[in-house]
C-alpha cells in the first residue's frame, strides 16, 4: 500500500469523478485509475462503484475514508516533525480566496513568498466563501482568504484582515441617489442585489434584516462585486456591498447608509481549527498575514 494509493483514492472519493481527481493530483486519469485497483487488489474489495455516471463509494470505500484521510493526515504531521528539527521549508501549499480586493494582491504575496522559499509549489484557487470553508475544514486547501460575517465560520481558526461596514450602494439616478440615510423598512420597497446565498456578506445582510423584521426582495444575485456594481450603476436596485469598495467608485456609485441595524463584514485568513499547518503552509500564514493584515 503507497500514500499516492491514497491520496488517489481521497481525491477520487471527494470530486466523485476519475477525471477531476487525475486533475486536482495532476497526473492522468489511466494512473489514477490503475493506482487504485491496486489498492482494492491489496485490500481484497472493491471501494469504489464505477457502473453509474458518478463514481460512488462503496459500503467498504466508506468505512475505509475516514482511516485514509487519518493517515494523511498523519504523514502530514510526521512530514512536518521532520521539517521543523531540520528547518527546512519544502514542499506544497494550496491556497484559496474569495473574490476581493485583497484577491488582487495575492500576486504580490505568492511572488514574494516564492523568491524566499523556492523551493515550495503553490497551488491558487478562487470560489465562495462556503465553497473555501468547506475545503479548509476537509484539507483539501491548507489556507483560504474568505468572508467573516458576524459569526466566525465553524471549524475554522480565522485571523481578521479586515472588518468594514456595509452599506447600500445606487445609481446615480435611482430615487435613493439622494437620500443619503434611508431607514431599514424602506428597502422593503426597492429590488436589493446581493451576493449569493453561502457568502459571509449575504448573510450577515440575512442576519441583520432578520433582526429589522424586515424581508427585502432579493432581485439579482452574482458571485463577483464588480458585477453587483454593474447592475446597480445601471439603476437595477439597490446593492449591498463594503463602505470602502462603495466610496472608491463615486462615478458609477451613490453611498446609501442604513439607519437602523449596523451591517458589519469582513475578511479573514483561516486554517483548519486544531490542524498544524505543514511547515509550507505555516510560512505562507505568516507572509500574508503580514502583507496583508
Amino acid at each position: 500500500m503507497e500514500l499516492r494509493q491514497l491520496e488517489y483514492f481521497l481525491a477520487v472519493a471527494e470530486e466523485a469523478s476519475f477525471t477531476k481527481a487525475a486533475a486536482r493530483v495532476f497526473v492522468t486519469q489511466p494512473c489514477v485509475s490503475a493506482q487504485i485497483r491496486r489498492l482494492e487488489r491489496e485490500l481484497g474489495q472493491d471501494l469504489l462503484d464505477r457502473s453509474g455516471r458518478r463514481v460512488e463509494l462503496t459500503e467498504v470505500g466508506a468505512a475505509v475514508l475516514p482511516h485514509v484521510r487519518a493517515a494523511l493526515s498523519s504523514m502530514k504531521e510526521i512530514r512536518g516533525a521532520v521539517d521543523d528539527v531540520t528547518g527546512l521549508v519544502r514542499g506544497q501549499v494550496t491556497v484559496g480566496s474569495v473574490a476581493s480586493s485583497l484577491s488582487r494582491q495575492l500576486p504580490r504575496v505568492v511572488a514574494g513568498f516564492s523568491e524566499r522559499y523556492p523551493s515550495v509549489e503553490i497551488s491558487l484557487t478562487e470560489g465562495s466563501t462556503e465553497q473555501l470553508t468547506e475545503a479548509v475544514r476537509s484539507g483539501r486547501v491548507d489556507v483560504a482568504i474568505v468572508g467573516v460575517g458576524s459569526d466566525p465560520p465553524a471549524g475554522l481558526d480565522v485571523v481578521m484582515l479586515t472588518d468594514e461596514p456595509l452599506i447600500c450602494a445606487v445609481g446615480h439616478e435611482h430615487p435613493l441617489a439622494g437620500a443619503g440615510t434611508v431607514p431599514a423598512e424602506e428597502l422593503e420597497k426597492h429590488s436589493l442585489i446581493c451576493l449569493p446565498e453561502g457568502s459571509a456578506l449575504r448573510a450577515a445582510a440575512d442576519a441583520a434584516w432578520r433582526s429589522a423584521g424586515i424581508a427585502p426582495r432579493v432581485a439579482f444575485e452574482a458571485g463577483a462585486p464588480g458585477v453587483l456594481v454593474e447592475l446597480a450603476a445601471r439603476g437595477l436596485g439597490v446593492a449591498v456591498l463594503p463602505e470602502q469598495y462603495v466610496r472608491a467608485r463615486p462615478q458609477s456609485l451613490r453611498p446609501v447608509d442604513i439607519a437602523g441595524p449596523k451591517l458589519r463584514a469582513g475578511l479573514g485568513l483561516a486554517q483548519r481549527a486544531g490542524s498544524r499547518l505543514n511547515p509550507a503552509a505555516g510560512a505562507f500564514h505568516s507572509h500574508a498575514r503580514a502583507l496583508l493584515g
